[in-house]
Parts: C-alpha cells; sequence; structure tokens
C-alpha cells in the first residue's frame, strides 16, 4: 500500500472530508487555507482564502457545489466549491469549531467554542436562498453541551442533528424544533470525533480517554469498544467491511524517540464485531489528527501534526483477506 502524500499545508491537519463521489478530499488546518486535492492522484486543486485563523473543520454538500469552514477568526464562511468564492461569512463571538450540511443541503449547522464567557451553542442558518437576508441570521441555536462541541453531524434522515462535546457527551437533537431528544456519557474525557457509518445507523466517536465507541444511532447505545494505549483523536467506519479506522497518538512534546513503536503515529485497523486490531499503517511524523474512508472503501486519508495528508489505496489482498 504505497501511499500519495499530500504536501499543501504549513501546520498541522485539523480534518479531511471526502465529497459524495469520493473524487475530491477537502483538507483544513491550523494555517488558515482550506485545501481540496484529488484522489485519484493527489493534485492540489485549489484553496479557499479568506480565514484569518486555524480552521478547525470543513463540509461539502451533496453535489460538491458548496462548502463550508469554521475557524478560529471567530467566524464560519460558505464558499462556491468550484472557484473558492466566499458567498458569506458568518461572525461569532468565539471560535467555531465544527461545521456540517444538512442531509438535504439547505441548512449549515456551526458550533461555537465555549471561550472568554461565551458559551458553545450550535446554530442553524438557511442556506437555499442565497441572495436573501434569511441566511445571515439563524434559524435557531442548539443549546446544552456544558463543554465545546467538538463535531456535529447530520443524520442521513434530516431529521435529526448529532453533537459531541468536550464533555464527553453525545447528543441528539430535533432538527425542526432544536430540541435536545437524547444525552449519554459515551466518554471519561473529550469526544474529539464523530463520524456515521454508512447507513447511518451506528455513529463511531474517539475520544482522549483512549478509546473508540461504536454506538446505536436509534438509541445510543454503546456497541463496541476499541482499546487503545493513546488518545484517540479520529475514528471512521469503513462503508463496505466491518473494519473501523483509529487516528491519534501522544502529544508530540511527550514523545520520546526510545522504545518499540517510539511515538505511536500510525492508523489502526479493527474488526468492528471482534473489537480486535488487525492492521497498523505507518509513516506519519506526529500524531494523526483526522482520518476518513472513501465512500466506496477502497481508499482512506489521514492527516497529521506534521502538516502532511497521506491517501492510502488498499490493496486487493486487503479485501480478499478472510478476517475472521
Amino acid at each position: 500500500m504505497r501511499p500519495l502524500i499530500l504536501k499543501g499545508h504549513e501546520r498541522p491537519l485539523t480534518m479531511v472530508k471526502y465529497n459524495s463521489e469520493g473524487d475530491l478530499l477537502f483538507s483544513t488546518a491550523k494555517d488558515s487555507t482550506p485545501t481540496v486535492w484529488w484522489t485519484s492522484n493527489g493534485e492540489r486543486i485549489g484553496t479557499y482564502r479568506g480565514h484569518n485563523g486555524a480552521v478547525w473543520a470543513i463540509d461539502v454538500n451533496q453535489d460538491s457545489t458548496r462548502v463550508v469552514t469554521g475557524s478560529a477568526d471567530n467566524s464560519a464562511k460558505f464558499w462556491k466549491a468550484e472557484n473558492g468564492e466566499c458567498i458569506f461569512t458568518w461572525p461569532h463571538k468565539s471560535p467555531v469549531r465544527c461545521v456540517c450540511f444538512s442531509s438535504d443541503g439547505r441548512f449549515v449547522f456551526a458550533a461555537t467554542a465555549m471561550l472568554m464567557g461565551q458559551s458553545s451553542e450550535i446554530y442553524q442558518y438557511r442556506v437555499d436562498k442565497e441572495s436573501s437576508e434569511e441566511a445571515t441570521v439563524p434559524v435557531r441555536t442548539f443549546v446544552g453541551h456544558s463543554a465545546t462541541v467538538t463535531r456535529v453531524v447530520c443524520h442521513p434522515s434530516g431529521t435529526t442533528l448529532i453533537s459531541t462535546g468536550e464533555d464527553g457527551t453525545v447528543r441528539k437533537w430535533d432538527i425542526e424544533t432544536g430540541q435536545n431528544t437524547e444525552t449519554v456519557t459515551a466518554h471519561q474525557k473529550s469526544v474529539n470525533d464523530l463520524q456515521l457509518s454508512k447507513s447511518g445507523g451506528q455513529l463511531i466517536t474517539a475520544s482522549s480517554d483512549f478509546s473508540a465507541k461504536i454506538l446505536d444511532f436509534r438509541s445510543l447505545k454503546v456497541l463496541k469498544t476499541f482499546l487503545t494505549d493513546r488518545p484517540v483523536n479520529s475514528a471512521a467506519i469503513s462503508p463496505i467491511l466491518p473494519h473501523v479506522l483509529l487516528g491519534g497518538g501522544q502529544e508530540a512534546s511527550q514523545v520520546t524517540t526510545t522504545g518499540d513503536r517510539a511515538g505511536r503515529f500510525e492508523a489502526r485497523l479493527f474488526h468492528l464485531i471482534y473489537e480486535e486490531e488487525i492492521g497498523i499503517i505507518r509513516g506519519h511524523f506526529g500524531p494523526i489528527n483526522t482520518v476518513a474512508f472513501s465512500p466506496n472503501g477502497r481508499q482512506f486519508a489521514s492527516g497529521a501534526e506534521e502538516g502532511f495528508i497521506r491517501l492510502h489505496n488498499f490493496d486487493e489482498d486487503y479485501f480478499q483477506t478472510n478476517y475472521n
């Protein structure tokens, strides 16, 4: 499995995100310039210029025409995907830590950090009428997390928003009313990432408590737990095999270069059913901050503290091996 190494960011990666077709990869980093790449050859297509601080999150709508980003410059921005034109900016009173589109693309959700006396809230904006004043004013606000919201994801059904936070909770929200319909404390420390399975029936969390967990979407019951010996920064569910991918590692300041698997900056594959590690993919020189499977499950992307993205295309023997 020879990876493509994507060099375009000058600072640590914060998020990688495939579009629905899988031919594009969007990335954000602490260097203020979101970037889009071809996944077939790793070539950089272009950048989205306008933020003045670290960019924490990015999402792309279903038909890959619009992009939304959230930044430490206290703003979320709405972009034309094809040419990088910023359509408008939503200013906030604290950094925007995560963003997502609704499943139908009509709404954008942006969550702010708890900072300088500001509570962490999720704002819903209507974006299907881009020329109207309506787009600049929140439709509603979702309030409930006792610490910074770290991820927001819209369920494919279009009726439910799911969020995670530094408070260790996973929450479900009714998009129509803004009500917090269900909350579970899934982790003892911050939940750093949240991703859905292809069907939307399950979700995976990654946490600083050295674990990742699979939860049932309807009940938020924990179904599977993947234990590691380091903080887990990101986790994803394969769309075609019963496998999950974890990325993490110690902080660079805590890393020693002695001992086996020093630094432990590899991505790790686990069997979803048996909760056992089945593979290790090495290559990064710093903690892995973000991972994602391509929609067809034949590739995955990882972004790390050292500023590189690695695109890994699975070999055929990966699909032919019996992991049971």
